[in-house]
């Protein structure tokens, strides 16, 4: 009896092992596709199984950046306008949800991401846009927030995209951003940072929060792995980003009177 129950559970073992292996070796070609057209293909191929397959890499981008998010928005979030850029298949949605937020936009730029989306049925309304290619659909100073979560790296959003998340972006409001900070994502996240900084100076915006994450979600391959950790289970590493867009006043210089702390 003994040697008829320890079987199973080799066999299913066996086949978790190499069900991660073939999640990371589908997760690991798509950091690796640097053309959009061929990045999207890719993403509308691979949408019906997104969300298994994150889940098998232990993916927590979404509830960092929420979490992150949800502790600097004023006021009730059930009041809140929220837009997901990038949004994929909707994890971000599901985690806004589970917080209380209840007005959410999404767009994305695959309409196999989209499907998977609408049937989460999350969302008020989503478009059809491909950042960097076109502007997001909506008027400026729309959002209370906006957020873009695993979109930014070779392939994806470029840098140079990031201005137009300020423009739907209310003044006073938030943008939460996160990319990977793996050896392969460096030289997009030397950019990034870069083009962030040159936003801060010139007062478009202030950062609130950069938070590294050791543990963001299961390494593709051992040249990505966290040092310190094991080939078997080793994480990579990544980073939330946290910015307030600039009131109107303190874009024109004067900034607004300072309210004494409270029960002052």
């Amino acid at each position: 009896m003994g040697l008829r129950t320890r079987r199973p559970c080799r066999r299913r073992m066996a086949q978790e092992d190499r069900s991660l292996s073939e999640v990371r070796a589908r997760v690991g070609a798509s950091h690796g596709i640097t053309d959009l057209a061929h990045k999207l293909h890719f993403y509308d191929r691979w949408a019906r199984d997104y969300d298994q397959d994150v889940a098998t890499l232990q993916y927590r981008a979404p509830r960092l950046a929420v979490d992150c998010l949800t502790q600097a928005l004023p006021g009730p979030p059930h009041t809140m306008l929220i837009l997901d850029v990038a949004c994929g298949t909707g994890l971000v949605a599901a985690e806004l949800q589970a917080r209380g937020f209840l007005q959410l936009h999404g767009v994305d730029g695959s309409p196999g991401m989209l499907e998977q989306a609408r049937a989460r049925g999350l969302y008020q309304h989503l478009s059809l846009c491909t950042l960097g290619q076109e502007p997001l659909p909506s008027p400026e100073g729309t959002f209370d927030a906006v957020l873009m979560v695993g979109a930014l790296s070779d392939g994806q959003v470029p840098c140079s995209a990031i201005p137009e998340l300020l423009r739907v972006t209310k003044p006073g409001g938030l943008v939460c951003l996160t990319t990977r900070t793996n050896p392969s994502n460096l030289r997009y996240k030397e950019e990034l940072e870069a083009t962030l900084d040159r936003l801060e100076q010139a007062r478009e915006w202030e950062r609130l929060v950069a938070w590294p994450v050791d543990r963001w979600e299961l390494a593709t391959s051992k040249l990505e792995v966290v040092p310190g950790t094991s080939d078997s289970d080793g994480f990579i590493s990544g980073i939330v980003y946290l910015y307030r867009k600039q009131e109107v006043a303190e874009v024109e210089g004067v900034r607004p009177s300072a309210q004494p702390p409270a029960g002052l």
